[in-house]
């Protein structure tokens, strides 16, 4: 195993590197997969979009939550280009920026995230267990940068 690929599982996070098909999280920094046969807190809806003057952005792009709480993020793809959601820290998502600039067309199969077509929707049914500031963000190169990126606030 290369030492990049030991660092990233010894931090709990397996990412892709160059020439394989994707990668899927171990651990998890603002909590858990939810349960979708139990009920959940609230919904929030989350659009993806770009706007005339080149930003790309999260509408809305910050949430507050209880500690506790499941919540259902139903995720829509406004936009014009491929976008994805990916909820953890600022941290981890940054060491997953990284794989992505090295595989951009990187496969995901991960329950914090998701990968949207223009159009698309798609569902996150997610358990904060821990309190604290998160992160969603769209991680494709060049999206970050554009102001692609949101905050989750679990008191």
């Amino acid at each position: 195993m290369g030492a990049v690929a030991a660092l990233a599982l010894s931090a709990g996070l397996a990412l892709a590197g160059p020439g394989e098909a994707g990668h899927s999280h171990r651990s998890f920094a603002a909590g858990e997969p939810g349960d979708p046969k139990k009920p959940v807190a609230r919904t929030i809806e989350v659009s993806m979009l770009e706007t005339e003057d080149a930003k790309m952005l999260f509408e809305p792009n910050k949430v507050e939550i209880k500690r506790g709480e499941q919540v259902k993020f139903v995720l829509k793809n406004t936009g014009k280009v491929d976008h994805e959601f990916m909820l953890d820290s600022v941290q981890n998502n940054a060491k997953h920026k990284v794989a992505m600039e090295q595989n951009p067309d990187m496969e995901h199969d991960d329950p914090n995230g998701k990968r949207l077509a223009p159009s698309a929707f798609n569902e996150i049914v997610w358990r904060f267990t821990k309190a604290g500031t998160f992160e969603f963000a769209c991680l494709i190169p060049g999206h970050y940068e554009s102001g692609m990126k949101g905050t989750v606030v679990v008191k």
